[in-house]
């Protein structure tokens, strides 16, 4: 079995800059599969881990979804808000104590027990984010606010009750094209979580 930190050198690590993330540029050695070794350079994003969270009533069939702008997303041409599974940076928190945090402030619902599911790198060549994903059950007197989120942040947050099937045609038709959320939508659908 391969040890691969012996396979791999940190020469030089640059930091770039440190806004809302940290960019860094990375020089490090590399062993090649042939035994020789090769110097490649790499830029890295760092905003900490994350967490999300499906939450899902299976007596009513539905799911809670929120709908937010997202810059990156915009700018890429994709020019309306995205929809998505509550979402939120770890930042002091565990995840699980991070995803009912994210629920009340960003759906206004109280989520028991959640269940992880996964734990993934969602875009692995640049940026070194692990995003846990979980899936928690609710009912409708489990919802007690508006959510929203926090102005402060920039949020602005518009929350979405849907019926699993719709949600979930819409993660196959390009109307959902955030990943976390396709996965969590397929997860429910493989393990049969809401009637079908």
């Amino acid at each position: 079995m391969t040890d691969w930190n012996d396979r791999v050198r940190l020469v030089e690590t640059v930091e770039l800059s440190r806004n809302w993330g940290k960019l860094d540029r990375n020089v490090f050695d590399y062993q090649r599969s042939d035994g020789s070794w090769q110097r490649q350079t790499r830029e890295t994003y760092d905003r900490g881990d994350g967490a999300g969270v499906l939450a899902y009533d299976p007596d009513r069939g539905t799911v809670l979804l929120i709908r937010q702008f997202r810059f990156p997303a915009w700018k890429r041409g994709h020019h309306e808000p995205l929809i998505e599974v509550c979402a939120g940076l770890l930042d002091a928190d565990d995840p699980v104590t991070c995803i009912k945090k994210e629920a009340e402030e960003e759906m206004g619902v109280a989520i028991d027990e959640p269940e992880l599911v996964m734990a993934a790198f969602m875009s692995p060549g640049s940026i070194v984010e692990k995003v846990h994903l979980f899936v928690a059950r609710y009912r409708p007197g489990d919802r007690h606010g508006a959510g929203g989120g926090h102005v402060s942040e920039g949020e602005d947050i518009e929350v979405l009750e849907l019926p699993f099937e719709e949600a979930l045609a819409m993660s196959f038709d390009g109307r959902i094209c955030d990943a976390k959320t396709i996965m969590l939508l397929q997860y429910a659908a493989l393990k049969g979580l809401l009637a079908r």
